[in-house]
């Protein structure tokens, strides 16, 4: 059985994010789906918790129909040290034959420690990016055509598009 890692922040979950599962689903029988940067929350780059963002890719893959017993969800917290991500990313997952990844440092990592990896297709890389939904969100612009709509009534519900706005805000003098 052959069982592929995907590794992201996922912040928000969007599109891009659903097509590659899509793409990796096609190739392996089981995915590992790991929630990178899992401490980090409440700042504009990571607006979401770790729980959050879980719930966004289980309500967008429920809403795709994927099967739950295709893939499982394991959030992974941060080092601070390249040199020992992989190592601590393998404490916390179980056996992978292949990391899916584009990111150029994650792929650099998991080569050096000897282990398969293959990029994925972009979908759309220039639309479909968790940082482009955050701008739109700032600006005013339409960002929920980029979620899959389960993802979209979610960070609503949760206040998860003020909470963009409102972090995003300074008291500092420029």
């Amino acid at each position: 059985m052959a069982v592929g890692l995907y590794v992201g922040r996922f912040q928000p979950f969007h599109m891009g994010h659903l097509k590659a599962i899509e793409h990796i689903l096609k190739r392996m029988d089981e995915l590992i789906i790991a929630v990178g940067s899992a401490q980090y929350s409440h700042t504009s780059r990571d607006p979401f918790t770790a729980g959050e963002r879980i719930a966004m890719i289980r309500l967008a893959l429920d809403e795709a129909k994927f099967d739950r017993s295709k893939y499982m969800i394991i959030p992974i917290p941060d080092v601070g040290v390249h040199a020992i991500w992989v190592s601590h990313l393998l404490s916390y997952v179980p056996k992978f034959d292949v990391c899916f990844t584009n990111e150029p440092l994650t792929s650099r990592l998991f080569k050096e420690a000897g282990l398969r990896v293959e990029a994925i297709p972009f979908f759309n890389r220039g639309v479909y990016s968790a940082r482009e939904i955050r701008r739109r969100i700032l600006k005013g612009e339409d960002w929920r055509a980029l979620l899959p709509p389960s993802v979209a009534n979610f960070m609503e519900s949760i206040g998860g598009v003020q909470r963009i706005r409102d972090i995003s805000k300074s008291d500092e003098i420029v």
